[in-house]
């Protein structure tokens, strides 16, 4: 799986560097190229001349040699790399990554790489536990790097907990599922809708909810990372896609929103994923001017249904499309997402509810549970989104090559 593809390995100054030798080793026999870049602190752990005999490639330090001026460029080592891995990451460099600070070669090569980007961070239990580290580490996996998590175990300060940089063959196998996921949805169109929808009452007040498109956002990304092209057609939100496989359709009422997913599903979408809070009602009529208060008391608003899309696509289903729904509970939540699933003739349904903290609207984690049209459950924990969508998509990969 590894022959041929290019590795950039970045060592950092921690103990777990000495792991480094026998990653480069595990990564050559895979058929990898591998070029090594080391800080000028990792150097007091492990030496140059070690990783250079293993990756039969010279280290990189320094941006130049002061003896002949020869350039190490930053911009070219990104671009020669399919991956970046950063095995072990300190703390102190998972800051400047998380901050953009660019002081050594290793960090401005991370600033200039186009290709994924992988860190095994390496630290005491904690630095790694401190709320610091933590958000840098959640600044990092909203970008896309991919987290190799820590073990637990005795540690060099002789505490035992969280923060063993994962063995050697551990951070192998990681590569390659990420060098797996890569291009497997490369030919296929994914129709995904976002956000919340806006119901206009007049021309000042609104209906609307709390969704701030997070979720389908980091699904946008995770399916054009896969080498799908994206049609996202979102609501009114805060968030822009950082993808160029992404093409964002910004509607704002649920009609438009209905209008604009029905059509793409209609030119042909592999896989739609309804991931938006669509208002179920609409106001029977928007007024042109300003609702004045003029008297006390209540004031009664006409609402009618608005056209459920999920239900409407399910009507229309071709045989050769995927679907999937999103159920947003707060009681009996089980029951109604299964009732939802049948219902609107979907594949997959995606279940969270409002009673797990951590979950729902306007986080950056939530915690899911997966339920098929065959009847199989799969409940998971809590996670961030960028997470959950990466388990969202192997999930569906999984039952579409079950069901072809």
């Amino acid at each position: 799986m590894l022959k041929g593809k290019h590795i950039v390995l970045g060592v950092t100054g921690s103990i777990a560097a000495y792991k480094a030798a026998t990653l480069v080793r595990l990564l050559v026999k895979e058929g990898a190229e591998v070029k090594v870049l080391m800080t000028e602190m990792a150097k007091h752990f492990i030496t140059p001349l070690t990783l250079a005999t293993l990756s039969k490639n010279p280290i990189l330090v320094e941006f130049y040699n002061p003896e002949n001026g020869d350039w190490n460029s930053h911009v070219s080592i990104g671009l020669w790399a399919d991956l970046y891995l950063i095995a072990p990451a300190t703390a102190n460099t998972l800051a400047k990554m998380a901050t953009g600070v660019a002081d050594n070669l290793l960090l401005t090569t991370y600033l200039s790489a186009k290709c994924p980007v992988a860190v095994a961070p390496a630290m005491d239990l904690d630095m790694y536990a401190h709320t610091t580290t933590q958000s840098n580490l959640e600044t990092l996996r909203q970008r896309g790097v991919s987290i190799i998590e820590p073990e637990s175990g005795e540690l060099a300060s002789g505490l035992v907990g969280k923060g063993r940089m994962e063995e050697p063959e551990g951070i192998l196998q990681a590569v390659k599922a990420l060098f797996s996921r890569q291009g497997s949805w490369v030919g296929k169109t994914v129709l995904l809708t976002a956000g919340p929808t806006r119901e206009e009452i007049d021309p000042v007040r609104y209906i609307t909810n709390h969704s701030t498109g997070k979720m389908a956002y980091a699904l946008a990304e995770v399916f054009a990372d896969r080498g799908a092209h994206v049609e996202l057609v979102s609501g009114p939100v805060h968030l822009k896609a950082q993808s160029p496989n992404i093409t964002v359709y910004p509607v704002v009422s649920a009609a438009q929103m209905a209008e604009r997913t029905l059509e793409r599903y209609q030119a042909g979408a592999d896989v739609t994923v309804l991931c938006a809070a669509v208002a179920d009602y609409t106001p029977a009529q928007r007024l042109d001017r300003k609702i004045k208060r003029e008297k006390k008391g209540p004031y009664a608003l006409d609402l009618v249904p608005t056209q459920d899309i999920a239900a409407t696509i399910g009507q229309i289903k071709r045989a050769d499309s995927f679907t999937v729904g999103f159920a947003l509970e707060t009681d009996d939540a089980l029951h109604h997402a299964q009732d939802k699933l049948q219902r609107k003739n979907l594949d997959l349904i995606v279940m969270n509810s409002l009673e797990d903290p951590g979950a729902g609207f306007a986080t950056d984690t939530n915690r899911v549970t997966l339920i098929s049209k065959q009847g199989a459950i799969k409940s998971g924990t809590l996670k961030s989104k960028k997470e959950v969508a990466s388990d969202i998509v192997d999930h569906i990969e999984e039952l579409i090559c079950c069901n072809d």
